[in-house]
């Protein structure tokens, strides 16, 4: 094998083998998340998501009261092992492979003698999901073997709000900046540079600089706590990237093309409807999926100009919500949190084809 194709292959092997240490760091926690929310709440409090694969793991095999004549204030003998109780208490290995523990207290305590086993923890419960979904009452037992009755979570009405929240915010600055980025290509008036320019100069403005002025007008205009306001929002801090996004895509339409169109007799508005739409899909595609993902997983702009009341509280607001009042339900967290998942990843795998296509389009040019 010539040096050449050596150094290429060893190349290769390191970036794929780089990539796959990247992908693997995303994909492994939320293969735990999903793992996580269908596994029960005493399974969650007590062992990892990784348990559900083959694992060795103590397993009792025997357990019995506490024998009498043994002091546990002293040194005791039990099946084989010798210690004191905190020893007992966190387990101390036998000669023969097993591990003798006392649960309890002193007096009214009992042991167990548990031997290393392969196992796998697979007691799977779609309870979680029906909890978030439909709010039912559920039943946890405590520590203490105590019962308690708790109200699950609604999450329909939220996951409802954050689809009328997010798919107007995505088609209205897509539909606005396309207009925009066709005139900035392809038609000529006084100040077209200038404009362009501080259309793209706007991509450096914090958005957070921008919340309490247009917080103020919306009180003003009493628009504050209603979808309109988020809608607004959104559109106008998405518009300077998707005009961007656009405006390298179709500018680098065939030129052919459209001048045949204006010989034929086509206006702008025909141009625009027929041939930039149209040829522009990877493009759309290509922000619709940055759009929908920002809009979806915001939670700072739809808690300024929404609010948290409960009638249009999104699915971000609604998971925040969980996590202060139920901090300690991870298999409730767990299953809201991949409910929130679920929607982004479907746009996310059907438009990825066009995702690559629209990001590098007008980057190469000759």
């Amino acid at each position: 094998m010539s040096s050449g194709k050596r150094g290429k292959l060893i190349s290769a092997i390191l970036v794929n083998g780089f990539l796959f240490i990247i992908v693997a760091i995303w994909t492994i926690p939320t293969l735990g998340v999903l793992i996580s929310s269908f596994r029960t709440r005493f399974d969650i409090s007590t062992t990892g998501w990784w348990t559900i694969f083959p694992h060795k793991e103590w397993v009792k095999v025997e357990e019995f009261p506490r024998p009498e004549g043994i002091d546990p204030n002293g040194v005791m003998t039990i099946e084989g092992a010798t210690g004191t109780f905190e020893e007992f208490r966190k387990g101390i290995e036998t000669p023969d492979g097993k591990r003798v523990t006392w649960i309890g207290n002193k007096r009214l305590g009992r042991i167990e003698v548990q031997e290393q086993r392969w196992t796998m923890r697979t007691d799977f419960t779609l309870e979680n999901y029906q909890n978030v979904l439909t709010g039912k009452q559920y039943e946890i037992v405590e520590a203490d073997g105590s019962k308690k009755i708790v109200q699950g979570d609604d999450f329909s009405g939220a996951f409802l709000n954050s689809m009328a929240v997010t798919i107007p915010a995505t088609v209205i600055p897509i539909l606005i900046a396309a207009f925009a980025a066709y005139g900035f290509a392809w038609m000529r008036f006084p100040g077209r540079k200038t404009f362009f320019t501080m259309v793209i100069a706007l991509l450096v403005v914090p958005l957070q600089i921008a919340l309490v002025p247009i917080l103020r007008d919306y009180v003003t205009l009493n628009l504050n706590g209603t979808f309109l306001a988020v809608w607004l929002a959104h559109t106008g801090f998405g518009l300077p990237l998707a005009t961007y996004l656009l405006y390298n895509y179709i500018s680098g339409l065939p030129r052919d093309l459209l001048e045949s169109a204006f010989i034929d007799g086509a206006s702008h508005f025909t141009i625009f409807t027929r041939l930039i739409l149209p040829l522009s899909v990877p493009a759309l595609a290509s922000f619709a999926i940055f759009q929908f993902l920002w809009v979806w997983n915001d939670y700072l702009v739809a808690l300024v100009f929404i609010g948290a009341k409960p009638d249009v509280q999104v699915l971000t607001m609604r998971l925040a919500e969980i996590v202060g009042s139920r901090g300690s339900d991870w298999h409730l967290l767990t299953a809201g949190a991949f409910i929130s998942m679920l929607l982004p990843l479907i746009v996310f795998f059907s438009l990825q084809r066009y995702f690559v296509r629209g990001l590098l389009a007008g980057s190469v040019k000759g």
